[in-house]
């Protein structure tokens, strides 16, 4: 009885979730280049369904952008295009990626979007790079 009251539980949760939410929880939490020194930006991803308040904070960092707004463009064009979710970038800041040593370290801050939370930006990709060392402060640009 009780394996099918749990599984009523788990299909009524899974109707109940919106469609917003269930692309929410696909979107990579972090996504940088594997090497380098790069600009990186938090972005807020929430919801444009009614009644669903749901949001993440993604971490992009990549080299080839010359401005913070070139990755948000990008990101939040590719994200914001099923009309879905809504994007706003909430800080930027550098990261510097040294794999081979298995370190990051996240500092500085974006002229237009102002600094990012690095604490916060620190803490995602201490979940994806798990082995890695990674710090952060707030000198340099």
């Amino acid at each position: 009885m009780l394996a099918l009251v749990l599984g009523l539980l788990k299909s009524w949760e899974m109707c109940s979730q919106t469609k917003a939410a269930a692309v929410m929880a696909n979107i990579p939490r972090v996504d940088i280049d594997p090497s380098g020194v790069f600009k990186y930006i938090l972005i807020r991803v929430y919801s444009r369904e009614e009644g669903d308040d749901s949001e993440i904070d993604i971490v992009r960092g990549y080299g080839w952008a010359e401005y913070h707004a070139d990755i948000y463009d990008r990101v939040s064009a590719e994200l914001e295009d099923g009309g879905l979710l809504d994007c706003e970038c909430i800080g930027g800041g550098r990261i510097k990626h040294n794999p081979d040593a298995k370190k990051i370290h996240v500092y500085g801050y974006s002229l237009g979007y102002g600094r990012a939370n690095h604490a916060e930006t620190t803490e995602k990709l201490k979940e994806k790079y798990a082995d890695y060392e990674v710090t952060w402060d707030n000198e340099g640009y």
